[in-house]
């Protein structure tokens, strides 16, 4: 495939901050895409939150699906606007591994107790997981990711005028250009999470019963869907109408995103990534009308799912799982694993904290739930 003049070219990447010999039929990107699959934090997150808890059923999604269907969307759009799918690819992959246990309320709680410490991003996490966290190379921590999946990952949603700790700390010492925009390739994958983000929600609200194709019909963009659905197959039973409906609208928003890409690339006549990176305003976004259909679909879920006396009542005990295990570690590292006990330091100091923050975040919704009973139940030993 040709790449656009505007795309990242992998035989230019700005490299890695280690350096590494070649020898290996993959372009960098590609290799940053199998690394990022093969790390220990994309495995985890099977058994972590998108909405709801890992064992509220077999259906649902979980963060691990939900990035693996962005992942899909985003390598559509990068090759309909001839760009990088590869980078595209491991953007979208990566989008999602430093969230922590439970989905925002799990943020949330690591958020609140992280305060006085400089707060918890889990943007910041994920440069943090990809760059420090991950132990599977014996030259450097980290997967030692090329720079533009590295600036694509700190920045994807937009140049960073106050950056989170932990980004800021890591860009002085491999600078991230973070004042500028991220490559086309970074905007696709975010792009693509809000595509996969509120159309699966959607899916597994109908799935939850929290509410009906009737409610979700007034909605602008899934009305009409969902009408061109049911005339396409008058006798498809409820679940497979919402299926057809939600797939046209994906398709919809693809194509609403692909066209708006274009226009603005038409006149902004971009010939270079350094073009997209310091262009006034992003360069992938959906229309003025696709914002405003996407804003009512998001306060619906808002409003009918986030806030249902269901995900609330699971999303309380969480947060308060999350602050229990804060607290407990904080104050007491000695019953941390040794090798994170070994980090901690001193119970209560900020050095504890963060370690312990980096502790929590990376556990499943199943390793949390466990942790806390153990640490809770005095019956039960350590």
């Amino acid at each position: 495939m040709v790449l656009a003049p505007y795309a990242v070219r992998p035989e230019t990447s700005r490299g890695r901050l280690y350096p590494e010999a070649g020898g290996d039929l993959r372009s960098p990107f590609q290799r940053d895409r199998d690394r990022i699959i093969h790390a220990t934090a994309f495995r985890r997150l099977q058994y972590k939150t998108q909405v709801f808890i890992y064992h509220e059923g077999d259906h649902f999604r979980t963060r691990l699906t939900h990035s693996i269907e962005v992942a899909q969307i985003a390598r559509s759009i990068a090759r309909l606007l001839a760009l990088d799918e590869d980078l595209a690819e491991a953007l979208a992959l990566a989008h999602d591994l430093g969230h922590p246990p439970f989905g925002h309320a799990g943020e949330d709680a690591l958020n609140a107790a992280m305060k006085p410490y400089g707060g918890f991003d889990h943007n910041a996490q994920s440069l943090k997981a990809v760059t420090l966290l991950e132990a599977r190379y014996g030259g450097f921590d980290g997967l030692n990711l090329t720079w533009e999946t590295l600036e694509g990952l700190a920045k994807h949603n937009g140049p960073l005028r106050r950056p989170a700790p932990y980004i800021a700390e890591y860009d002085a010492r491999h600078p991230l250009d973070l004042g500028s925009h991220a490559s086309a390739e970074a905007q696709v994958a975010a792009l693509a999470d809000d595509i996969a983000y509120n159309n699966h929600d959607l899916d597994d609200g109908l799935r939850a019963r929290l509410f009906t194709l009737e409610e979700v019909a007034a909605l602008p963009l899934v009305g009409d869907a969902l009408a061109e659905a049911q005339a396409a197959t008058p006798d498809a039973p409820p679940e497979r109408l919402a299926a057809e409906a939600i797939r046209r609208v994906i398709n919809r928003m693809v194509g609403d995103v692909v066209a708006e890409s274009r226009r603005r690339i038409a006149a902004l006549e971009p010939d270079s990534v350094a073009a997209i990176r310091a262009a006034p305003r992003p360069v992938i976004a959906f229309s003025d009308q696709m914002v405003e259909a996407n804003h009512a679909v998001r306060e619906f879920l808002f409003h009918r799912m986030y806030r249902h006396w269901r995900v609330n009542r699971t999303m309380a005990k969480s947060k308060r799982v999350v602050q229990m295990l804060f607290s407990l570690l904080h104050g007491g590292p000695q019953m941390l694993p040794p090798v994170w006990r070994d980090r901690a330091g001193e119970a209560g100091t900020p050095a504890c904290a963060r370690v312990v923050c980096d502790y929590i975040a990376g556990m499943t919704d199943r390793y949390a739930l466990e942790e806390h009973r153990r640490l809770t139940d005095p019956d039960i030993p350590g």
